[in-house]
């Protein structure tokens, strides 16, 4: 049997332009002679439309352009993610769906029987849970159909299941001689590999070929891949797509006749092409076609100036130079740097008369060495934020914030400063991981000024200021950050690895504060590229007196700050 996946990438609510990408796949899988086409979860709507799916409006009009899909598939069998209405008069007024249409006729449904809600995924909000399953003829078999979450539960792949039931093995006792999973996994580090894995050992493990098919772009923060699979009845993987873009691709389901590999997805190039995409797709779905940001002439700044210069062109990208009484000349010197081997444009608009204005007008005191003048060295940060702003403003430009997961965990940071913009690129990205992406950049040739690379993180908000000034040095820092966020370690397995209990306390603790949570809750969307990120999927209060310990003291800074 000849399989076109359709690697799609969607855009929420565009039910025109989503048709017309399910339509392209459907051509190319009649050019190919294919029997079978397969699109992502809910290729229809868009997975990401959140609360839509609640209007009633919304969920009455649902299967309206299946009616353009349908008549376009005679000759093959076509699987296409769908939202749809459920029917009943109690429960979610929707099932997410894979429409199975075959020789244009829709011959039945299959719906999502596992609904996650954990990090970015709230299904049980929108869906109710499928009923029961079934199986739909196809040339030489019976298919069976998972969505997403329903292929990752098997018990001889996973240690910790989320779910008791499994609805791939209840489709394989079903008889089924095909499986096909449609998705909207999104990226993180390592996922990729780990697809590879648990597809290769369910397909070998039951004997049987499955068609592993994923969305791809990115909606808001969240980074869809793609990479999707095609595994043999051996578990040798015979296809797999390209990430990070669309891709349409026929493939025999043959035994033993195995493509290259399987992408691991945890180098540091796979992180900078899903940040590429990110910036490019939001870019595009919210129809900006040029961007501003901040240059400070440090490490965050310039790896930002960088990816977005990949993503919509450099000729697109304005960076801006807003020196104060502190800043260096050398900082200015490694932006204009900078902008000249990226091939942006770069213009200076320094603060320092408005800085003088406002800080006699307010009466505040002037930033000292080694002195915490808290309101003055914020008051830079909001100049530079409005002056961001009204460029963003006036000329339509996406304004792209620049600072870094570590940061943003610990509050070092200023709203209405360095939290404006539009789209947050690296908030993901811990500091460690932002040098190593600026090393990456520079593999070749010097892309980002070594010398950018080379000095030490500074907000230069007071003369002789550096980071290390309010924060423990980076390298003691995101080990522990790392282990919190993206494994969910207790503070007594982090400091069993290896950390000193003190430290991993104090950070835990800012990190948890009212203060850096009241801040980031007003970051803008975050693009995700690890489990438990900063962003849509963690979800604290702000008022709260919870410690991880008794008498540990939290670093307190206002919400004002």
């Amino acid at each position: 049997m000849r399989v076109t996946i359709g690697q799609i990438n969607t855009t929420n609510g565009d039910y025109e332009g989503n048709t017309a990408s399910i339509l392209r796949a459907i051509e190319r899988a009649k050019k190919d002679r294919a029997d079978l086409v397969v699109l992502p979860e809910i290729a229809v709507q868009g997975y990401m439309s959140f609360d839509w799916f609640l209007d009633r409006d919304v969920s009455r009009d649902v299967l309206k352009p299946l009616e353009q899909i349908i008549p376009a598939t005679e000759g093959l069998t076509a699987v296409v993610g769908t939202a749809r209405p459920t029917d009943q008069p109690t429960g979610r007024r929707l099932y997410n769906s894979a429409a199975i249409i075959q020789n244009g006729k829709l011959i039945g449904y299959e719906d999502k029987t596992l609904l996650p809600e954990y990090d970015v995924f709230d299904d049980p909000r929108y869906f109710e849970p499928a009923h029961g399953h079934q199986l739909f003829p196809i040339k030489s078999g019976m298919l069976g159909v998972g969505i997403c979450e329903d292929m990752w539960n098997d018990k001889t792949f996973w240690r910790e299941r989320l779910y008791a039931n499994d609805p791939v093995d209840e489709l394989i006792e079903l008889g089924a001689s095909v499986l096909v999973s449609i998705n909207a996994s999104p990226f993180n580090k390592g996922k990729m590999g780990q697809r590879c894995k648990m597809v290769s050992h369910r397909a070998k493990a039951a004997g049987l070929p499955i068609v592993f098919v994923n969305l791809v772009g990115a909606n808001d923060g969240i980074i869809f891949d793609g990479a999707s699979i095609v595994a043999d009845c051996k578990g040798e993987i015979i296809l797999q797509a390209p990430p990070f873009e669309e891709f349409f691709g026929t493939v025999d389901l043959d035994c033993g006749v195995a493509d290259d590999y399987c992408l691991p997805g945890e180098d540091i190039e796979t992180i900078k092409r899903a940040l590429v995409l990110g910036i490019h797709d939001y870019a595009r779905k919210n129809r900006f076609t040029t961007a501003v940001l901040g240059l400070s002439g440090g490490i965050d700044s310039a790896v930002v100036a960088a990816l977005a210069c990949e993503a919509i062109g450099s000729e697109n990208v304005l960076g801006v130079m807003m020196p104060s009484p502190y800043s260096s000349r050398g900082s200015i010197e490694d932006s204009l740097a900078l902008g000249r081997t990226l091939g942006m444009k770069i213009i200076e608009h320094p603060i320092s008369d408005a800085f003088e204005v406002l800080v006699k007008e307010l009466n505040l005191q002037k930033p000292t060495r080694g002195g915490d003048v808290l309101a003055a060295e914020n008051l830079q940060s909001r100049l530079r934020g409005n002056i961001l702003m009204s460029i963003s403003n006036a000329e339509g430009r996406l304004l792209l914030s620049t600072g870094n997961k570590s940061e943003l965990a610990l509050g070092y940071c200023t709203l209405y400063g360095d939290t404006n913009g539009g789209l947050a690129v690296i908030g993901d990205l811990l500091k460690t991981e932002v040098y190593s992406l600026a090393r990456h950049y520079n593999r070749q040739s010097e892309i980002i000024p070594n010398a950018i690379i080379e000095k030490k993180p500074s907000a230069e908000l007071a003369p002789g200021q550096f980071d290390e000034q309010t924060l423990p040095p980076y390298e003691k820092i995101d080990p522990i950050l790392k282990m919190y966020f993206e494994q969910k370690a207790t503070p007594e397995e982090i400091v069993a690895a290896g950390r000193d209990a003190e430290l991993v306390y104090d950070l835990l603790n800012r990190v948890e504060s009212p203060a850096n949570e009241f801040k980031r809750r007003q970051l803008p969307p975050t693009l995700i590229i690890s489990r438990n990120a900063i962003g849509i999927g963690r979800r604290r209060p702000i008022t709260h007196r919870y410690r991880r310990r008794a008498g540990a003291q939290t670093e307190s800074v206002g919400t004002s700050s």
